[in-house]
């Protein structure tokens, strides 16, 4: 069911010697390991091409005089299954209903219809946010379907239910 290939062809890839980017990559990568154990496991890939790219510049180690691109480093962190840590904090705005699959139980009341004979006829609404440098923003959209006006919103510091219903009012 394979893929007929001559005997010849494949005792000669079977002996054949790594490629030289195949042998490159063995040596970055015991040093992206060895950067990224060094470094308590939180350095990404910006910082590990830093890393040996000056020690690269500076002689030493394996890799002297020698540079890697920051696309090389990501990519062999991606067959290493390394990743950095990230900063921040992640905003999660949709907490899932117990027991439910999808997480949404609520009936689509317009299914998936968004058109209207006339103005305030439906509306539909909307939540976003937005990262400052106070923090989050959250914000409340209601817009008429038919003009595509936007007939509320609401901005806040916090994601609860009044931040939507403020919108609506």
């Amino acid at each position: 069911a394979g893929v007929a290939i001559a005997p010849s062809s494949y005792y000669a890839a079977k002996t054949r010697p790594l490629s030289a980017r195949r042998r490159r990559d063995e040596v970055l990568k015991t040093e992206i390991v060895r950067v990224f154990e060094a470094n308590y496991r939180v350095y990404g890939a910006d910082k590990i091409w830093a890393a040996l790219n000056r020690q690269a510049g500076s002689g030493e180690g394996p890799l002297a005089g020698v540079r890697v691109a920051r696309c090389t480093v990501e990519r062999l962190m991606r067959e290493l299954g390394l990743r950095g840590a990230v900063r921040g904090k992640t905003v999660r705005t949709t907490v899932a209903a117990p027991g439910s699959a999808a997480g949404d139980t609520r009936p689509d009341l317009v299914e998936r219809r968004f058109r209207a004979p006339g103005p305030n006829r439906l509306w539909v609404a909307d939540l976003t946010y937005v990262r400052t440098w106070s923090g989050w923003v959250y914000a409340a959209f209601v817009i008429d379907v038919y003009s595509r006006m936007v007939v509320g919103w609401q901005l806040a510091r916090h994601l609860r239910t009044d931040v939507a219903l403020d919108a609506l009012e």
